[in-house]
């Protein structure tokens, strides 16, 4: 197996632990919303606590599911455009929009590594509960990191191209695993 297959796997183990990760914070935010619902339901009074700490969810969420959607080509891209170019420019507009998406993961992973660093505040959701700014900061550049990660797919992350390789690959990779 190649090094390439092996960095593909990866990033692909990485991309079903964000989705795990989203879904437990929506999860999470729902149990947490409920809860403050049904408290005020019951008793009349509320708990306003528990909506300020169901937002603490929401970087996670939001920066997570960027990846996610990179991963699965379900982003902004210029089909139009790359439907009237000729091919060889295509090529060419592909490595601009993975070199500019390099790009923005390395100004993620830097800005946000300060933002983390410098994110020394603690957020209070109530008198008792208080939790560090700084987790909700690392989102960012855990965030920058899985883009650049996902990098390894190539030409296949833009929606108007296929990269033959990676579909050759996965193509020789199942026929491998149904003769064993």
């Amino acid at each position: 197996m190649s090094r390439l297959t092996q960095a593909r796997r990866f990033s692909d183990a990485v991309n079903q632990v964000a989705i795990v990760i989203c879904v437990t914070c929506i999860l999470g935010m729902l149990a947490i919303s409920f809860t403050g619902f049904l408290y005020t339901l019951f008793t009349g009074g509320a708990l306003s606590w528990t909506y300020s700490l169901a937002r603490l969810f929401l970087p996670w969420i939001g920066m997570l599911s960027s990846t996610i959607a990179l991963h699965a080509g379900e982003h902004v891209a210029m089909t139009l455009l790359m439907r009237v170019l000729p091919e060889a420019l295509v090529k060419v507009a592909a490595v601009l929009t993975l070199a500019v998406i390099a790009f923005f993961a390395l100004l993620v992973i830097w800005y946000g590594w300060s933002f983390f660093q410098n994110a020394t505040q603690v957020y209070m959701v109530s008198d008792a509960i208080q939790i560090s700014r700084k987790w909700t900061a690392i989102a960012v550049p855990i965030s920058g990191v899985i883009f650049l990660l996902h990098l390894v797919h190539g030409f296949s992350l833009l929606e108007h191209f296929t990269d033959e390789s990676a579909v050759i690959e996965e193509v020789i990779r199942q026929d491998e695993e149904s003769r064993s």
